[in-house]
C-alpha cells in the first residue's frame, strides 16, 4: 500500500489519506554491467530470477514505506467476496461494507476515515458478467446489474499498448438503514417487523457508466515512459429516505441525489535512471489531469417521483497535478526518495435553482515528500515516511453563500484543505517463512469538511488528527499452508476543544482479518477467513457507540479438469448478527408524534451459500 502519489484515482480523500503517508517505490534491483563481446560497450548481466507463485511481492528490500506491498491474483483467488468491493480489503485495515443497496457504491473504513513480461502479438480479451439477486430482504432487492469489458493490447512490457470498453448499468431497490427501536420491540404499526423490514419499499436506484481507456508505455535502460488517458460517462439517481416523516409528515422524506457526468483524464509519467555526483538515482516526473463536467441535483421525491427542487446545478471541475521525485542510494543500506507535488483545482458552478451559489473558486498547493528506509540487516529494514496532502470539496460548497433549504447565509469553504502525515515502520523476514511489518502512523486535517448528500449543504467541520498502528503477517508454516494476520487500531480525534466533545462519529477504532489458506492439497483448497470491524463513536461526545462485528467466510475449491473448478462459498459462516454499518441521528416514523434520536442500522446479511462453476473449453 504505502502512498498514493502519483495518485491515480479520482478519490481525493482517499490519496490525502495515504498519498502523504510514504511515496511509492519502483523496483530496486542491482544489475552490474559487463563488456560486450562485440562491442566492447557496457551492457547489462541480469540476475536469474525463480518465479515462485507466492501470494504476496512485500520482501525485504521491494518497498519504501512498512505500510506498502502487492498483492498477487493467487490471493484474491483464495478467498470469498460477498461483493467485488470486498477485494480492497486485502489491503490490511480497510474494510468494505454496504448500507443502501448492492447497486450503489460502496462503503469504505481505512485509517478512521468513513481506500511478468508477456509475449508480443494483438491481443482481445472480453468478459461479460450478468447478476441477479434479491437477497434477504422482505422487500426483494431486485438486483439486475450488468458488466462487460473489452480490450485490445499489443506488445510487452517493455513496449505495448492496451485500449479498454467498458460498461456498467444496475437497478435495484434498497432497504436501508432502519431504527433500532423498531428491531428492539419487533413490531410496527400492528404487524411484525424484523431486520430485514423495510419502511420505504421504493427506495432504490439506479446507475450506468461507461468508458474508454487507453494507455501507451516504454521501457528501456535509460527509463520508463508512460502515457494513459480516459473518458467516462456517468449516470445516478439514488432515492433514499433516512428520516421517514421529519420533514413531510404526509407524504414522508424520500429524497433523491441525481448526478449526470462526463469525465476525461489524462496520465503521463517519465522515469529515468542516472547519478547525482558518484551516487545511482531513478527519478521520476508526471503530469495527471482530469476535468468533470457536472449536473447535478438533490430533489424532494415521493415514490420516486419529484415533489420539489432542493438544488440543481451545472458544474464544471478541473484538477492538474505535476510532480517530480528521486530516489537516490545513498549506501548500500540506505536510501531516501524526495519530491514535490503541485496540484490546482478550480471550480466553476452554475446554480440553476438558487443563482446566489454560483460562481467559480480556485485553490493550489505544494506538497513536499519525504521518505527514508534504512538496512537491510538481519533480514529486517526500517522506514521512515513523511509528507503533506489535501483531500478536496464538493465544489459547490466553494462557491455556496446561502443553504439550499432554509436560506440562511453559509460560509464559503475552500476547494483543497491541507493535512500533513508521518509514518515510522519497520519489515523484517528474520524468522524464516514469516514476512511481518509493523506502522506507526499520523495523520492531522486542518478541517474534517463534510458533504451533506441529503441536505444539499457543505459542513466545515474542525481540525482532527489521527494516529493509529497498523501489524501486518504473512506466515507459510508449511508448504502448502498459508496464514494472513493484518491488524489494525486508530485513535481518531477533533485537536480542537469543544463542549459538544472530541470524538469523530463514524471512526471506527479497530479492525482485523486474519485467515488461514489450505492449498494444493491434490485438486482441493480451502480458506477460513476472520473479518471484524470494532466500535466506533457515533456522536462527539462519546455517549452513542456502534457495535463491533464479528464474521467468519469460508471457501472450498476442487480443480475438475484444465481451467474448470466447482465452489463453494459460505458467508457469515456462524450466522452472526451483526450490522454492516450504524448511523446516529434524528428520525420520525408516521405513528410517532416527535422525532426520536436513536441508533439506524443496516444488518449485514445471514449466512449465505454461493456455489460456483467454472468452466473451461
Amino acid at each position: 500500500m504505502g502512498g498514493l502519489w502519483p495518485s491515480k484515482t479520482s478519490a481525493i480523500a482517499w490519496a490525502a489519506a495515504l498519498g502523504c503517508l510514504a511515496v511509492p517505490a519502483w523496483a530496486q534491483q542491482k544489475e552490474e554491467p559487463a563488456a560486450s563481446p562485440s562491442t566492447g560497450a557496457a551492457t547489462t548481466q541480469l540476475q536469474t530470477v525463480e518465479v515462485t507463485g507466492r501470494h504476496y511481492d512485500n520482501a525485504v528490500g521491494s518497498s519504501d514505506a512498512a505500510s506498502q506491498g502487492v498483492i498477487r491474483a493467487e490471493l484474491l483467488k483464495s478467498r470469498p467476496a460477498l461483493r467485488p468491493g470486498e477485494v480492497l480489503e486485502f489491503v490490511p485495515g480497510v474494510i468494505v461494507t454496504q448500507h443502501s443497496g448492492d447497486g450503489k457504491a460502496n462503503q469504505y473504513f481505512l485509517r478512521g476515515f468513513n481506500p511478468s513480461e508477456i509475449s508480443p502479438g494483438l491481443r482481445l480479451l472480453g468478459a461479460v458478467e450478468l447478476q441477479r439477486n434479491d437477497g434477504p430482504w422482505t422487500v426483494p432487492e431486485g438486483l439486475r446489474r450488468s458488466n462487460a469489458v473489452l480490450t485490445l493490447s499489443a506488445g510487452s512490457a517493455s513496449e505495448g499498448w492496451g485500449a479498454s470498453l467498458m460498461g456498467y448499468d444496475a437497478h435495484w431497490t434498497s432497504t436501508d438503514q432502519i431504527p433500532q427501536r423498531l428491531i428492539d420491540a419487533g413490531t410496527y404499526n400492528g404487524r411484525p417487523f424484523a431486520r430485514y423490514d423495510s419502511l420505504d419499499p421504493t427506495d432504490g436506484g439506479e446507475t450506468r457508466r461507461s468508458s474508454l481507456s487507453g494507455e501507451w508505455h516504454r521501457q528501456t535502460d535509460a527509463g520508463t515512459t508512460r502515457v494513459a488517458a480516459y473518458a467516462i460517462d456517468y449516470q445516478l439517481k439514488l432515492y433514499s429516505n433516512f428520516a421517514y416523516a421529519v420533514e413531510r409528515p404526509a407524504g414522508g422524506d424520500q429524497f433523491s441525489q441525481q448526478d449526470s457526468r462526463s469525465v476525461y483524464g489524462l496520465d503521463a509519467s517519465q522515469t529515468f535512471n542516472h547519478t547525482l555526483g558518484s551516487l545511482p538515482a531513478r527519478s521520476e516526473v508526471g503530469l495527471q489531469l482530469r476535468y468533470d463536467r457536472i449536473r447535478v441535483g438533490l430533489f424532494d421525491t415521493a415514490a420516486r417521483n419529484i415533489t420539489s427542487v432542493t438544488r440543481d446545478d451545472k458544474v464544471r471541475e478541473t484538477m492538474l497535478g505535476v510532480y517530480g521525485q528521486t530516489s537516490i542510494e545513498l549506501t548500500p543500506w540506505m536510501r531516501t526518495v524526495l519530491g514535490l507535488r503541485a496540484d490546482s483545482a478550480r471550480f466553476e458552478v452554475d446554480s440553476l435553482s438558487q443563482a446566489a451559489n454560483s460562481g467559480s473558486a480556485s485553490k493550489n498547493q505544494l506538497s513536499p515528500k519525504f521518505a527514508l528506509v534504512l538496512g537491510p540487516w538481519a533480514k529486517t529494514e526500517f522506514f521512515f515516511n513523511a509528507g503533506r496532502g489535501f483531500h478536496s470539496n464538493d465544489a459547490r460548497g466553494t462557491t455556496a453563500t446561502v443553504d439550499p433549504k432554509t436560506g440562511d447565509p453559509v460560509d464559503k469553504v475552500p476547494g483543497l484543505v491541507a493535512s500533513r502525515g508521518m509514518e515510522i515502520g519497520a519489515r523484517t523476514e528474520w524468522i524464516s517463512g514469516l514476512q511481518s511489518s509493523l506502522a506507526l502512523w499520523k495523520l492531522d486535517f486542518n478541517s474534517e469538511l463534510v458533504y451533506v448528500g441529503d441536505a444539499g449543504a457543505t459542513e466545515p467541520n474542525r481540525p482532527s488528527t489521527r494516529h493509529g498502528i497498523e501489524w501486518n503477517n504473512r506466515w507459510i508454516p508449511l508448504p502448502w499452508l498459508l496464514v494472513d494476520a493484518d491488524l489494525a487500531w486508530t485513535h481518531a480525534r477533533f485537536s480542537d476543544s469543544d463542549p459538544a466533545g472530541d470524538h469523530i462519529p463514524n471512526s471506527v477504532d479497530k479492525v482485523a482479518s486474519v485467515a488461514v489458506t489450505a492449498r494444493d492439497l491434490g485438486p482441493w483448497s480451502a480458506s477460513l477467513q476472520w473479518r471484524y470491524l470494532g466500535s466506533g463513536p457515533l456522536i462527539e461526545d462519546d455517549s452513542v457507540r456502534s457495535d463491533s462485528s464479528s464474521i467468519f467466510n469460508l471457501r472450498v475449491s476442487r480443480k475438475l479438469w484444465r481451467g474448470s473448478e466447482l465452489t463453494l462459498d459460505v458467508f457469515n459462516l456462524f450466522d452472526r448478527k451483526v450490522n454492516d454499518i450504524e448511523y446516529y441521528y434524528q428520525s420520525q416514523l408516521p405513528t410517532e408524534a416527535a422525532p426520536v434520536a436513536d441508533k439506524h442500522v443496516h444488518p449485514a446479511e445471514p449466512r449465505t451459500v454461493r456455489v460456483t462453476l467454472k468452466l473451461a473449453f
